[in-house]
């Protein structure tokens, strides 16, 4: 049988329904725990030896900055290309979404990346091709990356480097192979209205090898998202997006089994999908607050300062913007100089989870951050900052270790953030938990979830993560 011609996510296509679907497919490369072809086992070693390469970041004072300057109106951070990003000032006009202070430094970086994921079929199982990368903001250095992770600027060389890798396979729209192509969000605290291209790709041709590269299982990643720091969050966010189709059959005792039945389309929800459409609708259509885009300078009436090596805020904020410098062999450009953001210490983001009528439902909040696009998108029951407060913050963090099923510190993207760090939790709810909430929560089984993130914009990076993870519960 030819797996070859799937329907389409995310794009216009007729369904074939005389082949398995894209979720059927997908969800036979989860439960490959291991790869014939491609062992855990050698994983291992071709990772730690990726992880050992000489990769060096330091940070500097912002006049060693090579290329990078301060405008003399204004104050914005700027690249000389006028490419990449820049570090401008955003005003909060009316409303109070993000912190007691309305003008705060955001990064502006309009161009829409590529984030995609190439697979492929070996031993009639799909595996990912997955990319050992280095970021300057990495934990670690090295986490492993989508195929293609790349701004306009960089696969369009305003750097002047070498050229991205595997990056044809994601440049020839109309395709039949293309399987996953959806805008989303990021960051709404850190970045404008910043979005990416999600991607994924599946080819039955040759693919030249490249030592930095390494084909896994949806299995196999799913173990590794267990494990702090591995997999980076532009990995995550694309995996958000793969569509999972669990074979019907009942929902078992334990969690785990909840978790895979909550994922299926036999799912019963609490909410149908119109319910929850039009409340996210009507949160958005009543959203407080407007912002504007205002020169840096203007975030000092606020208590930023600019120092020789940061920009702080007086009296503390849960960021700040450092430069730094970054050495690579392996990166398009082997030595650079950057700013990056900062955050003063871990974040925590939480689903709490319960069942429903006997349906595993996890509970979200329609939320919008400064810098968001469309207003409020779906996010976890806790998203809380670094150094800030969330509603049912103690109740994930006291939780008993048996109602934990997901607990991992996992780094944000390392290409504009410093070494920040993320708790993601999956948590049970106790028996007492209420199952009425205020008018921004919602409960929804984890397909109404998947189904509301591959509508794209719709589910934050936040919530994408954890439900990414989702499956390495089961």
């Amino acid at each position: 049988m030819d797996h070859r011609q799937p329907a389409l996510v995310g794009a216009r296509a007729l369904p074939d329904t005389t082949q398995p679907s894209i979720g059927r497919r997908f969800m036979l490369s989860l439960q490959a725990a291991d790869s014939p072809r491609f062992p855990t086992s050698g994983f291992r070693r071709w990772f730690a030896e990726r992880r050992k390469r000489a990769f060096t970041v330091s940070r500097i004072p912002f006049a060693e900055l090579d290329q990078w300057y301060f405008e003399a109106d204004g104050g914005n951070l700027r690249h000389r290309t006028g490419r990449f990003f820049s570090i401008e000032g955003l005003r909060l006009e009316d409303g109070d979404r993000s912190g007691p202070d309305p003008a705060r430094p955001i990064i502006v970086q309009p161009e829409i990346g590529t984030l995609g994921i190439l697979v492929k079929e070996f031993d009639g199982i799909l595996h990912c091709l997955m990319q050992a990368k280095m970021e300057p903001g990495n934990i670690g250095s090295v986490q492993l990356s989508p195929t293609v992770q790349a701004t306009r600027s960089n696969y369009r060389r305003a750097h002047g480097g070498s050229r991205v890798r595997y990056l044809e396979h994601f440049t020839r729209p109309g395709h039949p192979e293309v399987l996953v192509d959806l805008l989303q969000s990021e960051h709404g605290s850190y970045f404008l209205h910043k979005r990416n291209r999600h991607m994924v790709v599946e080819t039955t041709a040759d693919v030249p090898e490249h030592e930095d590269f390494h084909w896994l299982t949806l299995g196999q990643i799913s173990r590794l998202l267990r494990q702090e720091h591995v997999v980076n969050m532009d990995a995550r966010t694309v995996l958000s997006c793969i569509p999972l189709e669990p074979a019907a059959g009942p929902d078992g005792a334990g969690f785990p089994d909840a978790v895979l039945h909550s994922l299926g389309p036999q799912a019963a929800p609490r909410h149908s999908d119109a319910e929850l459409t039009g409340w996210l609708t009507s949160a958005r259509a009543g959203a407080d607050g407007s912002v504007r885009r205002v020169p840096l300078t203007a975030t000092e009436a606020d208590g930023w300062i600019r120092g020789p090596g940061s920009i702080t805020r007086r009296g503390g904020a849960d960021f700040a913007v450092i430069a730094v410098r970054a050495e690579a062999d392996n990166r398009e450009v082997p030595s650079w100089t950057q700013p990056l953001v900062e955050l003063t210490g871990p974040a925590v983001h939480a689903f709490i989870a319960r069942r429903l009528d006997g349906m595993l439902h996890v509970l979200v909040r329609a939320s919008a951050e400064r810098g968001s696009l469309n207003g409020p998108e779906l996010a976890p029951t806790v998203q809380c900052p670094p150094g800030g407060t969330a509603r049912y913050l103690d109740q994930v963090l006291q939780a008993p270790p048996d109602r934990v099923h997901f607990d991992v510190a996992q780094s944000e993207e390392g290409g504009r953030f410093h070494l920040a760090r993320t708790r993601n939790l999956i948590v049970e709810a106790e028996d007492g938990f209420p199952v009425d909430q205020p008018e921004e929560y919602r409960w929804m089984t984890l397909d109404q979830l998947a189904r509301m993130t591959r509508l794209g914009q719709h589910v934050n990076i936040q919530a994408r993560t954890l439900l990414a993870c989702a499956p390495s519960v089961w």
